[in-house]
């Protein structure tokens, strides 16, 4: 009995422990991790669980951005402070992004955004009275910024998803989208048009209609490739939310940054849902090795992941910038990593939602993922990950006792119980396996699960 008591006062122990405040760096480059390809691996093959919160300024935004238009709130943004911040809420990852145009309407004013890819030497203004872009030219500014925030998250252990081009912004052309677009004839000194059909938006930028286009994006992607290539902690994701009319262009890109890599650091590449238009097999039978699909399933009942491609659900994709404090757990036990598109609000909503992206990633290191599935027939809540015999994660996202299928275990199991709300775990003493329990949280509301078998 001692025995006994003394495991499970370990096994439990270790729940509360700190993520730990001095950061190990970023360990890759990641790959597909074989034994359950629902997850990524670092260099030393153990399982890398990504989840974090991302916003659309922190590679080129500008210094202040009003991040509650409703209030008008007005922060400063700080590159190191927004990383010290995900490494305080436990998070490892993060979409770095980029933008196409320079100038944009946020929260009904002008914001101004920079450096971009292209170097800007004129001669001649562009439409925002800037010096016209050469598009035969790179902006080491771009680069150096690329190369020092990667390099900065890797110091964090924390892996970045480099953005290349941003695909949304050329659908919802407002007053500057096109207007002030590099590849607008009138902001370019080379003469080239990417809006082949007039119609304003530029979204022929994105298909493999001008070879003149192509040939200027590939001089960009590689030279991306060769500022990042050498960190470990780099991901690509091909272009956020560009339609449908990408899907051949995006599967190029894709074979571009392989193949440029070969003989190289490989890092994986992502594709990302296509808005408007678009659909989930469109990622799935891609060559992308992750994806992040669009369905308003994904926020309520997300589909167990298969497996076939490594899948990052992101709240971005799915429903914008809502919040709800149950997704992060219901994704990550569908076998999803997980992503949240944050805009630093102070809502009890926002931040339940980063509290529980970091709280799924410290069960993450405690499940063994190269075994553990996600198994919802374990569950009467449906949301079980399980390594069954050995370890079991269940949610229950309302109240009250729930069952879990323990008939693969022998033996005692130690019970571990978490509030999501408040953050506290509870020490639930152990339960026999060897059939369907039920158990009952110590607490009401939302809770957590992790049971672990014991050895003597």
């Amino acid at each position: 009995m001692a025995l006994r008591t003394l495991l499970v006062a370990l096994l439990v122990g270790a729940a509360g422990a700190s993520p730990g405040t001095a950061a190990a760096p970023a360990s890759g480059p990641l790959r597909v991790l074989a034994s359950n390809p629902r997850y990524f691996a670092d260099a030393a093959g153990r399982p890398v669980y990504l989840t974090g919160s991302h916003v659309w300024w922190n590679l080129v935004g500008a210094k202040t951005w009003k991040v509650d238009c409703r209030r008008g709130a007005v922060r400063r943004f700080s590159y190191d402070a927004y990383l010290r911040r995900l490494r305080a809420l436990n998070h490892n990852f993060f979409r770095l992004w980029t933008s196409q145009q320079p100038a944009f309407v946020e929260c009904g004013r002008l914001v101004r955004v920079g450096p971009l890819p292209w170097l800007r030497s004129g001669p001649g203004r562009a439409a925002d009275r800037r010096p016209k872009f050469d598009l035969r030219r790179l902006d080491p500014a771009y680069f150096r910024r690329l190369r020092a925030r990667v390099a900065a998250a890797q110091r964090r252990g924390i892996y970045v998803s480099v953005m290349l081009f941003e695909g949304w912004g050329l659908q919802n052309a407002g007053a500057w989208r096109w207007r002030g677009d590099p590849f607008n004839p009138r902001n370019n000194v080379n003469g080239i048009d990417g809006d082949l059909d007039g119609d304003g938006t530029g979204t022929e930028l994105q298909t493999l209609a001008s070879p003149a286009v192509l040939r200027i994006q590939d001089a960009y992607v590689r030279k991306v490739v060769d500022t990042v290539n050498r960190f470990d902690n780099v991901l690509y994701e091909v272009a956020n939310e560009s339609g449908v009319y990408s899907t051949a262009w995006q599967y190029r890109v894709i074979r571009l940054v392989k193949r440029y890599e070969a003989g190289r650091k490989r890092h994986p590449v992502g594709m990302t849902f296509q808005h408007a238009g678009g659909s989930n097999a469109n990622l799935f039978r891609s060559p992308a090795d992750w994806v992040s699909p669009e369905s308003d399933t994904y926020l309520t009942d997300p589909p167990v992941a298969t497996g076939r491609k490594v899948v990052i659900a992101d709240s971005d994709h799915i429903c914008g910038l809502c919040a709800d404090p149950a997704f992060p757990w219901k994704a990550f036990l569908r076998g999803d990593n997980v992503l949240f598109m944050d805009e630093f609000l102070s809502a009890p909503e926002h931040r339940g939602v980063r509290t529980a992206l970091g709280q799924t990633r410290r069960y993450a290191r405690r499940m063994d993922l190269r075994t553990a599935r996600p198994l919802p027939s374990l569950c009467s809540t449906r949301y079980c990950l399980a390594t069954p015999g050995r370890a079991y994660l269940a949610y229950q996202p309302g109240s009250g006792a729930f069952s879990v299928d323990l008939r693969a275990a022998r033996g005692d199991l130690a019970v571990e119980w978490l509030n999501p709300v408040s953050g506290r775990t509870t020490p639930g003493g152990t339960v026999d396996g060897g059939a369907v329990r039920t158990l009952t949280p110590p607490f009401g509301g939302a809770a957590v699960v992790y049971l672990r078998t014991l050895r003597p």
